[in-house]
């Protein structure tokens, strides 16, 4: 991955965790001179950036590292996150029923994973689906990402 990827430092504030957020991320190299970079994972804490994203990113002294500094273009994907309230429910359950309709996920812990719902993806279908886990407590889900193309995808309903 060293060749063409690179490891990004990301700040931001995380509505989730109420909190300043340093998050460390992969990104596909575009263009390396002007700091221009493609987003390869899944973002756990809800920076407004979803896989696939062109963004600008520079080296920082202080930080000594490159960190992103501002999306230049949106895929259209979208990133959710979950967060298991049921003591002892297993997330695989709700992430394999995630991968079937095309979301792929990544867990932090046992308690909390982020979500990608690629822009090809039917959002009201996934959406559907997290509804019905809420209605019976046993999750809660936030919409950190949610793009244009998605936010569609629900008024058609």
């Amino acid at each position: 991955m060293a060749e063409t990827h690179t490891k990004i430092l990301f700040r931001y504030y995380s509505d989730l965790l109420e909190d300043t957020v340093v998050e460390t991320m992969w990104a596909e190299i575009i263009d390396l001179e002007k700091g221009i970079f493609k987003l390869d994972n899944i973002p756990f804490f809800g920076p407004l950036i979803a896989t696939d994203d062109i963004f600008y990113a520079e080296f920082d002294a202080d930080e000594e590292t490159l960190v992103y500094r501002k999306t230049i273009e949106s895929f259209g994907n979208s990133i959710l996150q979950v967060v298991i309230l049921e003591k002892g429910f297993d997330k695989e359950i709700i992430r394999e029923e995630l991968k079937s309709i095309n979301c792929a996920s990544e867990g932090l812990n046992e308690t909390l994973f982020a979500v990608e719902v690629l822009k090809v993806t039917d959002y009201s279908i996934v959406k559907n689906l997290l509804n019905q886990y809420e209605l019976q407590e046993i999750i809660e889900f936030a919409e950190p990402c949610l793009s244009e193309k998605h936010r569609t995808d629900l008024l058609k309903n």
